[in-house]
């Protein structure tokens, strides 16, 4: 008869923090031009052509994340993927990412291994180079924090500043799929908290989950633009909401804008789940955030080069400075957008 043997454990105390961080990143090789000198000496050397783009981010257990319904493998490839996000929101190619973690001694060895083998995997999927970091203890759980570099093209970095009057408003994607993810993994929560034997169906909610534990960095689409000769005059990455990032914009570009509520792209498993929630789907499009989908502008006269792509949609125009950004709703009410607690009229 096999035995049923526990998972092997190995405390961390048990390696040390320097022999720590050579079994997590012994798998760490570099392969970009740009990656001088990665991981073994005090900081990495890089060599980058034309302006270097950087960005850092945290994620801290309890706040951004919970591990009762996020496996640590996928924790370490969204924690890499967001950052890269950002490089891509500058309209730049992502090269590299540093790496520090701070876990308590409630984590084995195991555990910071399988949240590596996401990070390795999103480095690899992604084509950068993990060239840095620091691992240390903490007092209470687990806090992440990666910082992304990239290049950007010889035009330059895209920033949110460059919207003019009249240039249209695309995204990528669809939107909302995330957060209602988060709702459906929440509920399946406490359902197994109050029967441990209960065992979710998380099959008719599956592109929506995937949304939350694993999103994709949008660097396609970077590549797409490229190819179609579009150059979007700002842009920004969907984290906190879609209407949040459109008043980004707005409030750099000093424009307006109209948003029209029945041209912003929703799944069909969205739109079914929103119902089962008794959610209105605009509400959550607007105000869920962590699409990590890219919004950005473009002048009407490339409108015939995205034109009929599955991958964009136009969902508005910006409007004159001193306008207030505004959301038109199915039944043509033009109404304030608000980047926060927007309920549905």
């Amino acid at each position: 008869m096999l035995e049923n043997k526990e998972p092997t454990k190995t405390p961390l105390d048990s390696l040390g923090e320097f022999a720590l961080i050579d079994h997590l990143t012994k798998s760490a090789t570099t392969s970009l031009p740009s990656t001088v000198l990665g991981i073994g000496d005090d900081a990495a050397v890089l060599k980058h052509d034309g302006e270097t783009i950087v960005s850092t981010d945290m994620l801290i257990e309890g706040i951004h994340f919970d591990l009762a319904f996020m496996p640590l493998k996928h924790l370490g490839y969204k924690a890499v993927v967001v950052n890269l996000s950002d490089i891509y929101a500058m309209g730049a190619q992502a090269t590299q990412v540093l790496v520090s973690l701070a876990v308590s001694n409630r984590f084995p060895l195991e555990a910071v291994e399988e949240l590596y083998a996401g990070i390795h995997l999103a480095c690899k999927t992604y084509g950068v180079d993990l060239v840095g970091g620091d691992t240390t203890s903490s007092q209470q759980g687990l806090q992440l924090s990666v910082t992304a570099l990239g290049t950007a093209p010889k035009t330059g970095a895209v920033l949110r500043s460059g919207a003019s009057e009249n240039d249209l408003l695309v995204v990528s994607g669809d939107i909302g799929g995330a957060y209602m993810g988060l709702q459906v993994l929440a509920r399946e929560n406490e359902v197994f908290k109050a029967n441990p034997k209960h065992q979710p169906d998380l099959e008719p909610y599956s592109y929506l989950v995937e949304r939350q534990l694993k999103p994709e960095a949008r660097k396609d689409v970077i590549s797409l633009l490229q190819d179609l000769k579009v150059r979007p005059t700002s842009m920004i990455d969907i984290s906190d909401g879609l209407s949040s990032e459109v008043m980004h914009l707005c409030k750099q570009s000093e424009v307006g804008c109209r948003l029209y509520e029945d041209k912003i792209p929703l799944d069909p498993q969205f739109i079914n789940v929103c119902e089962e929630f008794s959610l209105d789907s605009t509400t959550i499009a607007l105000s869920g955030g962590e699409d990590y989908e890219l919004l950005f502008t473009i002048k009407q006269g490339d409108f015939t080069k995205i034109k009929g792509n599955p991958n964009l949609t136009v969902i508005g125009h910006m409007t004159a400075k001193g306008t207030e950004p505004s959301l038109v709703t199915r039944a043509e009410e033009v109404i304030p957008l608000k980047a926060q607690g927007w309920k549905a009229f």
